[in-house]
């Protein structure tokens, strides 16, 4: 039973892969990510693994969930808090980088 499994398992790995180089050669030339898109995508990625650390802190520390569900925001609370910390984190190292300067 465990033969046609790993069996099915390789068909389906080696199908994706002949889609995947099937697609791609109907696929317009490559475009390249302007800068915006990229910090766009930056700052998301960034602003989910706050939002992440968070709230994994507040499960671990079993901080009550009221307090984020009765706010009158469209989005929650928990990820307000990581964009803001997101948008803020390269000011904060831009900072942290000129008191260390100073100091020496």
């Amino acid at each position: 039973m465990q033969a046609i499994g790993i069996l099915l398992l390789l068909v389906g790995v080696a199908g994706s892969v002949y889609q995947r180089r099937y697609m791609s050669m109907w696929r317009s030339a490559k475009l390249s990510d302007s800068p915006l898109s990229r910090a766009l995508a930056q700052l998301v990625g960034t602003a989910g693994g706050i939002y992440l650390s968070l709230e994994l802190l507040f499960s671990f520390l079993k901080l009550p969930e009221e307090w984020r569900s009765d706010t009158p925001l469209m989005m929650e609370p928990l990820a307000l808090i990581s964009l803001v910390l997101a948008i803020l984190q390269p000011y904060g190292l831009r900072g942290w980088y000129w008191l260390r300067n100073i100091r020496r």
